[in-house]
């Protein structure tokens, strides 16, 4: 049996830093993934809208508790594992938003405030 520790299950060793950027990097790319398609029309119409906003910072709240709110909030894996959940429950549901043009920002269902606010945590965070 060999004692060669290069790689374990704790994520220690030349395998496990490249398995965690990996991990960081496709995180990285999925919240910037959202923030094109949603995030920066998102929350460009709340900059707009105070009452929109306030309803963004109450959804990432929601985010923030689901994911332990970490003191520097949340990271990149998991606000991009929390996205790709909420999209597959969307996909799986059939639930569709209409391109960003024609989204009415003062009537948003519950999804896109989510993935916006998603998309603020991530920004707030320097992530995207």
């Amino acid at each position: 049996m060999s004692n060669d520790t290069s790689y374990t299950a704790a994520g220690t060793g030349a395998y496990g830093d490249h398995a965690e950027a990996t991990r960081h990097s496709a995180a990285r790319s999925t919240l910037n993934g959202l923030m094109t398609w949603l995030g920066a029309a998102g929350l460009a119409a709340a900059r707009e809208s105070a009452g929109l906003q306030a309803t963004i910072d109450q959804h990432a709240a929601c985010v923030r508790d689901a994911l332990g709110d970490p003191e520097h909030g949340p990271g990149a894996v998991a606000l991009a594992g929390y996205a790709t959940g909420v999209r597959d429950a969307l996909i799986e549901a059939q639930w569709q938003l209409p391109p960003t043009g024609d989204i009415d920002w003062a009537h948003l269902e519950w999804p896109a405030l989510r993935l916006i606010s998603i998309c603020a945590l991530a920004r707030a965070g320097g992530l995207v």
